[in-house]
């Protein structure tokens, strides 16, 4: 215009015009406040909207050492959003850092998430807090907080990414480790419920990508749809091994994730020690060998790659082995014996090494 007056036909800038929606986001606090207020613990002071979540640190601890985890649920997501179904990478996510905290022995205390959205629809937002919740509640953890952070232009409409950060605690003098393990220690397998959270890059160019098969379509073998098979959530062993590592001798645990069973084992292995793990104690579940053979995946890859039906080890002392897999099966967790722990090279980096055949794989 030339006599320089504004132009009102022209609006303003904003925070919404920008693709930011606070109203949006106040709603999605809203819907998952009631899930987040289950998941406490009596340590947890104040609620919801403060700047940061408290935790008195109560109890007759003598020497607490904090432990802190953080970690997320990879590409699984892309499956729950293209599933639309956002109730169960949460539970994931708890798994995924509360199950890394037990190995040394800390019981999880709290957890906080962080959910980074394209953009803010209030009912997914509360789906996957509700999940995370409920992982919280099986763990025993509070959620003490977390947060929504809206990205319009970076990320797409519905997709998101999670992460959490877990902090747990142990008595100095409990701290389970690979110092703790000797030659003759049994090494006990706790079943996994599927592929967890580790593989799905593979996993869906696999199936997806080359088999073209069809998310929401039946599989035979799984009883169930794909698609449903791939969001089984990842068991949460938090409450299992803290009851194992409190009424029996535990060396320490391995939580099997990316790298697969020998690579995580190997981490709380001394120097000096190999554990000799036998496939002929288990058959994998069907999802593992249809990965396999679709993708005419080798084994080597395969053990690298996925849990294998193995989704936390815990290594006894031998006396212990009976005691150690009564507790674990009164408790409903699948187990077995799955070898042992050998003396290796002299000055060698601790290992462990998978020797024969599964049956029916």
């Amino acid at each position: 215009m030339t006599d320089g007056s504004a132009d009102n036909s022209i609006a303003g800038a904003s925070y919404a015009a920008a693709g930011v929606d606070i109203d949006a986001g106040e709603r999605a606090v809203e819907l998952f406040a009631p899930h987040a207020k289950r998941a406490t613990r009596p340590e947890v002071l104040g609620g919801l909207g403060g700047f940061a979540g408290l935790f008195s640190l109560k109890g007759d601890y003598k020497e607490p050492v904090l432990a802190a985890s953080s970690d997320g649920v990879g590409t699984k997501l892309v499956i729950a959003q293209a599933m639309g179904k956002h109730d169960t990478v949460g539970r994931d996510l708890v798994a995924m850092v509360v199950d890394d905290l037990v190995v040394c022995g800390a019981e999880p205390l709290f957890l906080q998430d962080y959910i980074a959205v394209g953009k803010v629809i209030p009912e997914m937002v509360a789906d996957i807090v509700k999940g995370i919740a409920d992982g919280c509640v099986e763990a025993g953890c509070a959620l003490l907080g977390g947060e929504t952070a809206e990205h319009p232009g970076v990320m797409e409409d519905g997709h998101y990414d999670i992460s959490a950060t877990g902090v747990g605690v142990v008595e100095a003098d409990s701290i389970l480790g690979p110092d703790r393990v000797r030659a003759g220690d049994v090494v006990i397998a706790m079943g996994s419920s599927g592929l967890h959270s580790n593989g799905y890059s593979l996993a869906r160019k696999v199936l997806l990508d080359w088999g073209h098969m069809d998310l929401n379509g039946h599989v035979e073998e799984f009883g169930r749809t794909l698609g449903e098979e791939l969001l089984e959530p990842t068991r949460i062993y938090a409450k299992d091994c803290l009851a194992l590592a409190a009424e029996s001798d535990v060396r320490t645990f391995a939580h099997v994730t990316g790298g697969g069973l020998a690579d995580n084992l190997g981490r709380v292995l001394p120097a000096g020690l190999t554990a000799e793990l036998e496939r002929n104690t288990w058959t994998p579940a069907p999802i593992f060998s249809l990965i396999a053979q679709r993708g005419r995946v080798e084994r080597s890859e395969m053990e690298r790659t996925f849990n294998m039906g193995v989704g936390m080890v815990a290594i006894v002392a031998p006396e212990d082995t009976d005691r150690a897999q009564a507790i674990l099966t009164a408790r409903h967790v699948d187990n077995w014996v799955l070898g042992t722990v050998k003396r290796g090279e002299a000055g060698a980096a601790g290992s462990a090494v998978l020797v024969g055949d599964h049956p029916r794989f």
